[in-house]
């Protein structure tokens, strides 16, 4: 339980203004859907964090952190123009041939990749040995710091006009994608 517990706490904490937390934020806006959005960031998120938990440590040594940083930080970046780009979304269609849950649970689970709430789960399940529970914790904690951007998103989209929201967006993306360039994830 102690697993369960820590894990929660650790990755709750550890999403609140992250770039994945931006992610379900900007998703959430754009789709006006938060079902499928959340459906999609719980997929994402236990395969990942699953797969996290239990195979970390040979998945550091598949890329190296400098190829990773550069791939995360150009994935940001391209969010940031992505985000940008006015759509049918903006009236509250949808803008993929995939649609909110199968594009959220995709960027997603990209996203994730090497973001430090991936690397706690790593060092968790090491420290736990306790796959399971150390993925539940942090699946419930990353659950309540994006689901509490996806009803921001929703709700802000229904008062503010979307232009101002893809910009705030897109300017928080390509700030996260300098920062992973320039000082780590």
């Amino acid at each position: 339980m102690q697993s369960l517990l820590q894990s929660f706490v650790l990755v709750a904490a550890s999403e609140m203004g992250d770039k994945t937390q931006l992610l379900a934020f900007s998703l959430a806006a754009r789709y006006r859907r938060p079902v499928p959005v959340l459906l999609g960031i719980l997929v994402a998120t236990v395969l990942n964090h699953a797969l996290a938990a239990s195979l970390g440590s040979v998945a550091g040594s598949w890329v190296s952190p400098e190829l990773l940083r550069w791939i995360l930080g150009g994935l940001f970046i391209a969010f940031a123009l992505w985000t940008l780009k006015p759509d049918s979304a903006d009236q509250g269609g949808s803008d993929s041939r995939f649609g909110p849950f199968l594009t959220t649970a995709m960027l997603f689970f990209l996203a994730e990749m090497g973001d430090k709430t991936q690397l706690a789960t790593v060092a968790l399940g090491a420290r736990f040995s306790s796959v399971a529970w150390v993925t539940v914790g942090t699946t419930l904690g990353m659950m309540l710091s994006d689901g509490l951007a996806v009803f921001a998103g929703e709700r802000l989209a229904e008062r503010l006009p979307m232009q101002w929201i893809r910009r705030g967006a897109a300017f928080l993306f390509f700030l996260s994608g300098l920062a992973v360039f320039f000082g780590g994830h």
